[in-house]
């Protein structure tokens, strides 16, 4: 059943909402990363192929991170090698230092990003840094990919709450932020990493950065909150929101995160609300029923399991 039989709902427009949004598709890499069993090469670029196929113009491929810390995504060369791109649409890979860029850049790719934390102990456990001294390490690899041409963005995860730390000042965040864009990064995308916020918090913590044009959010849905956070964000003027196919997702350095918001859902919400995406929602539900074939499980997206009965 598509989504026009499913009965959705006529469009109707809210106040203060943007006309567009591009979804920031990380579901090839944030939501493959933490499977337990390796996925086939061949099954993830068929995976990105349905994806953009489906209309989604930025599809987060894959991550150069070290095989040790993320198996999943070692295949991230074979993978580039034998991606076939289409027209118009981006594909950022994650790199984590000055070695994933070196291996970046000899695949050829133009947009990278860099994951920072927001707090001391996710930096310890995730970065072996301090929370001051990351920034060493993203230094050399920002101004060597601006050097090189390529665009960069920066992540920045525990944006909301930690689960060693608990709760997570503004000042903080926004201080993190503010450096990573000053340091040269074109986008920031603000991660809810285990899933606690709720709209009050975003709209506080999105008020605390002088200018909303660059930034991101990436909202996990631990609690259900993903949606009303996103609408949130929208509304302060947030264009560019992160989200997973099917829902996937996780953090393989938090065991509270679950997964991301789920694309289809999202998708949901902005039609409805007269916000274009360039996405076609039947298509994308067909993408992420045959990637649950393929995982051995159901979509854990309400959208995907309602238009696929």
């Amino acid at each position: 059943m598509g989504a026009r039989e499913a009965g959705l709902p006529d469009v109707v427009r809210s106040g203060s909402l943007p006309s567009r949004v591009t979804i920031w598709e990380v579901g090839a890499r944030d939501g493959l990363q933490n499977e337990s069993v390796v996925v086939p090469v061949s099954v993830k670029l068929e995976f990105l192929d349905r994806l953009a196929a489906a209309g989604l113009s930025v599809l987060e491929a894959t991550s150069f991170v070290h095989p040790k810390w993320v198996p999943q995504l070692a295949d991230a060369a074979e993978l580039l090698s034998g991606l076939s791109k289409r027209p118009g649409v981006v594909y950022p890979v994650l790199v984590p230092n000055e070695r994933g860029l070196d291996r970046a850049l000899e695949a050829g790719v133009s947009h990278i990003a860099i994951f920072a934390s927001a707090t001391e102990t996710f930096a310890s456990r995730n970065l072996n840094r301090t929370l001051d001294s990351q920034f060493e390490m993203f230094a050399p690899t920002v101004s060597r990919a601006l050097a090189a041409g390529l665009s960069v963005r920066g992540y920045v995860s525990m944006c909301f709450g930690d689960p060693w730390e608990g709760p997570v000042a503004r000042s903080q965040v926004v201080a993190v932020g503010e450096r990573l864009l000053e340091m040269g990064c074109s986008q920031l995308s603000l991660g809810d990493t285990i899933g606690v916020a709720t709209p009050g918090q975003v709209e506080s913590l999105l008020e605390g950065f002088r200018d909303v044009s660059s930034l991101a959010v990436h909202f996990h849905d631990t609690y259900g909150q993903a949606l009303s956070n996103t609408l949130a964000a929208l509304r302060c003027g947030v264009t560019t929101v992160d989200s997973s196919a099917g829902g996937l997702g996780g953090c393989p350095y938090a065991e509270s995160a679950t997964g991301n918001l789920a694309t289809e859902d999202l998708v949901w919400m902005l039609d409805g609300l007269g916000i274009e995406t360039g996405v076609d929602l039947d298509k994308l539900v067909e993408c992420s029923v045959w990637m649950a074939e393929q995982l051995g499980r159901p979509s854990p997206s309400r959208v995907v399991r309602a238009l696929s009965k």
